[in-house]
């Protein structure tokens, strides 16, 4: 199938059980209409992270450097684990379509990259970062400060991030 996302690209959907991609793309091309100073989406959105990263740390990939300092230390300091993956443009050669604007996967190699590769597609020249919490968005026992089950990983990272921009 082929679909019309809301920014006017076009969408060859390879793989349903990649539809989360497809709703965030629609959300991320909306947000760009408020003319935002960043985006940053949180989501579970591929089982890829926790192959690559564990349970442990959130995936993160993006367009602006200042940006993803800026999370990584804020990451710092609330102890939510981050690591950098890259967004390199031959991972972009995957989602190419030969019927439409883009696939909604490059295939099982680099699953994680490739999607990010994809949402950025949506987010138009706007500092942007993905931050993957497939792993650490549940967790099987408790920890010393979060108990077992729905973690709220990310709150606590994007309110720092959030006050040390305050604090500017």
């Amino acid at each position: 199938d082929i679909l019309k996302s809301y920014s006017g690209k076009t969408i060859e959907v390879l793989n349903t059980d990649a539809e989360g991609r497809l709703i965030l793309a629609d959300a991320l091309a909306y947000a760009t209409e408020y003319k935002p100073e960043a985006v940053i989406d949180v989501a579970t959105l591929t089982g890829a992270c926790i192959i690559a990263l564990g349970d442990d740390v959130i995936g993160m990939l993006g367009t602006d450097d200042k940006l993803k300092k800026e999370i990584e230390k804020a990451a710092q300091t609330t102890g939510e684990r981050v690591w950098e993956l890259p967004l390199w443009e031959n991972y972009h050669e995957l989602i190419k379509s030969d019927i439409a604007d883009y696939k909604n996967t490059g295939g099982r190699a680099a699953g994680t990259i490739t999607a990010a590769a994809f949402l950025s597609k949506f987010v138009g020249d706007y500092p942007w970062v993905h931050l993957d919490i497939a792993g650490p968005a549940w967790t099987t026992k408790d920890k010393n400060y979060i108990p077992k089950g729905a973690s709220g990983v990310g709150v606590r990272l994007l309110i720092e991030l959030l006050r040390n921009r305050v604090k500017k």
